[in-house]
């Protein structure tokens, strides 16, 4: 289990992100994309429970990935608590070429809140912008929406890899951000306990009601 701000040796860090969304809007491409540089053009949907890792140095500090595919049960409406569990980031994608993917984009949000248990860094992603003859859906109204719920913005393709990188890392360096400004109020209110290290976890805020303090999600919507 992947939990948020948990130290490794004083230095690393893992972050548990999930992905989100309808049956064949590419996540999996964008998964292998990302991690391995790597795309299947005639890929099935995932069986079976998936997950890459990808580290990276922010502020001299390894930063390492676990980034979870919901592995096919999206087609049934299966996906279990399980998956979002210990999970502070999360990319919402949908195919910019099938209306249906969009529209259902506020379902998965929704399973997202009912199912973590801490405020998740999200990013929603209109992927195949490589497909622009059989677009259905605009660069604008994927920002709306994400300005609506708060949310970062991009457009990806992971056939010509455009923005897969940023994406991924938009989300990540964003739950740093927040972990290190966590550790600093810390830091300032507890001088004299001992130091964050020694595997002490720092975790997001917890949920809330609705409407009440710490509800909702990460205001700010970054577009590309």
């Amino acid at each position: 289990m992947a939990f948020y701000g948990e130290e490794d040796h004083g230095q690393d860090y893992l972050f548990k992100i999930v992905l989100l969304g309808d049956s064949a809007v590419g996540k999996s491409n964008l998964l292998a994309r990302f991690a391995r540089d790597e795309f299947f053009p005639n890929s099935k949907s995932t069986i079976g429970v998936e997950f890459q890792s990808h580290k990276m140095i922010i502020d001299g500090k390894e930063i390492k990935a676990q980034i979870w595919d919901t592995a096919g049960q999206e087609r049934f409406r299966a996906v279990t608590s399980a998956y979002y569990r210990g999970a502070v980031g999360a990319l919402v994608v949908y195919d910019i070429s099938r209306r249906r993917t969009f529209e259902n984009v506020g379902r998965w949000l929704n399973e997202l809140n009912s199912h973590s248990d801490m405020n998740v860094v999200t990013i929603l992603v209109g992927n195949k912008s490589d497909l622009k003859d059989s677009r259905q859906v605009s660069t604008e109204e994927g920002k709306a929406l994400a300005e609506t719920q708060k949310l970062f913005f991009i457009e990806t393709s992971a056939l010509d890899s455009s923005n897969v990188t940023a994406a991924f890392k938009t989300v990540i360096k964003e739950i740093y951000d927040i972990l290190r400004r966590k550790v600093f109020q810390l830091e300032e209110s507890k001088k004299e306990s001992r130091s964050l290290g020694n595997g002490k976890t720092v975790a997001l805020e917890e949920r809330t009601s609705e409407g009440g303090e710490g509800a909702g999600r990460l205001s700010g919507c970054c577009s590309y």
